[in-house]
């Protein structure tokens, strides 16, 4: 049986580990080919495409990327253009996530907050927009529920969300009706360390439960076959955002 999806490509940013990972595996479960963008975990990334290739030759590749130096992306565009000939999703999920102090904040945690959450999916989404046009492509920001409601201790990781999620609705309006632009932003789906804060966070989740990335991937197939939906960010916390 051939998939709906055979032809069509993928592209993950942040692809090698956690939630992009996984999304890498369930949309090759579905037939998508796909590109695995990484920064730093070259490892992981060319592992986890060797065994997708293993299972359908050439349905994987890989590319590199520094989104806090870069902001040329033609190199890797022309690369998939030569590797696939199509660009169809591109998913913006790589991000950096850490704790700010202001009384220490230094000049290089905003750089780098801002640069992984907001410049470099956005420079890279412009690179992408000329094969993205030609199949009336879609674009998926992994934005966060405290691009409303700031997390307390990371304040400049919260600004950066919620600038990339003004990004999803301005890019909306300037690429409809050729392109669709939308976010997903998750609530509690990582375990933490910190088991006290697992069950003080859980018990201000409506549902009473961690959500996992599977809940994720149901929301991208959800974006990506409706395509009547342009410009929404879709919470999927499980109510927790009910009481933040």
């Amino acid at each position: 049986m051939v998939s709906a999806h055979s032809n069509k490509v993928m592209f993950i940013t942040g692809a090698g580990k956690r939630i992009g990972a996984f999304l890498a595996q369930a949309a090759h479960d579905d037939g998508y080919n796909l590109v695995l963008h990484y920064r730093t975990s070259e490892q992981q990334t060319q592992a986890l495409a060797n065994q997708l290739n293993a299972i359908r030759p050439k349905s994987c590749l890989c590319l590199q990327a520094d989104f806090a130096n870069k902001t040329d992306f033609s190199q890797q565009i022309a690369t998939i253009q030569h590797y696939y000939g199509r660009l169809d999703v591109l998913i913006n999920n790589a991000s950096e996530f850490y704790a700010t102090d202001l009384s220490s904040l230094q000049v290089k945690q905003y750089d780098n907050l801002f640069n992984s959450n907001v410049k470099g999916a956005l420079f890279l989404t412009t690179a992408c927009l000329p094969l993205l046009k030609i199949h009336r492509g879609c674009i998926i920001n992994m934005v966060d529920i405290h691009a409303d409601k700031p997390l307390k201790n990371y304040p400049v990781y919260s600004m950066a969300k919620a600038a990339n999620k003004m990004m999803v609705k301005a890019l909306a309006k300037e690429l409809a009706p050729k392109i669709r632009v939308n976010g997903i932003a998750p609530g509690y789906i990582k375990t933490p360390i910190d088991g006290q804060m697992d069950k003080k966070i859980i018990q201000r989740i409506a549902l009473k439960r961690k959500g996992n990335m599977q809940n994720i991937y149901q929301t991208v197939k959800f974006i990506l076959v409706n395509d009547y939906l342009t410009g929404e960010i879709i919470k999927i916390d499980g109510g927790r955002s009910l009481n933040m």
